[in-house]
């Protein structure tokens, strides 16, 4: 038998001892033509790679039940107001590796995508292989540890609430910055407050999510409850 994956690349079923040992990929990138290219490179030419996610939006991408995956491809460039420093930080909050590919090959591009925390930032005129390469080299000493992850997405079809809490200017700050990659004693350090203070916010980030019947008790929850509402920028 055989499956699709989200970005439609047919995919061999094979035992859990071989699919752990791949690594799981997902690529948001809104040039679709461009996608469907890589999509198609990929699992033909690197049979190490396990590409479960293909995005053309970042809701769809975190939304995705297959998110987080091991490691992620962002296309730098995006038309959505949706930064590349928030998208970078919000991947390794989650646990995964990021490699940014962008057709803008500048200083100032590079060191943005870098500084937030990518592993590498890549030009679109690389041959394939040598990205694949690049990422094997990122992904070769760390998979297991990635594999460990326990880091759950939401059910499959569930659904997306739309009320939007109200949220202090407290809360809303320490949000932003958990949700980004900074843990509770950071948030706390770039707020100037508190440890208990930093986390007294959080908390009661969660406790509104909660009576709004949206679920954010795990940073994977807050996380989905920033994107859809627009605090990741």
């Amino acid at each position: 038998m055989r499956r699709d994956n989200p970005g439609g690349v047919a995919l061999a079923e094979s035992g859990a001892s071989e699919s752990a040992l791949r690594v799981r990929l997902a690529i948001l990138d809104d040039h679709e033509v461009l996608l469907d290219s890589l999509s198609s490179w990929i699992a033909v030419n690197a049979p190490d790679f396990d590409l479960v996610l293909s995005a053309s939006t970042w809701l769809q991408l975190v939304h995705s039940d297959n998110f987080p995956t091991d490691l992620v491809f962002l296309d730098f460039q995006l038309k959505e107001p949706v930064s590349i420093e928030a998208r970078v930080r919000t991947c390794r909050a989650a646990g995964a590796k990021v490699i940014v590919l962008s057709s803008l090959d500048t200083r100032e591009s590079r060191e943005r995508a870098l500084d937030a925390g990518a592993a590498a930032f890549l030009s679109k005129t690389l041959p394939m292989q040598e990205v694949m390469d690049a990422a094997r080299g990122i992904m070769g000493v760390d998979l297991d540890a990635t594999l460990a992850r326990d880091w759950r997405p939401l059910p499959s079809g569930a659904a997306i609430p739309q009320t939007r809490p109200k949220l202090s200017a407290g809360e809303v700050v320490a949000f932003k910055l958990y949700v980004s990659g900074f843990s509770t004693v950071e948030v706390a350090s770039q707020m100037n407050v508190q440890y208990e203070t930093a986390k007294t916010y959080l908390r009661r980030v969660r406790e509104k999510y909660a009576k709004a019947n949206r679920p954010a008790s795990k940073k994977s929850e807050l996380i989905r409850r920033a994107a859809e509402d627009g605090y990741l920028r």
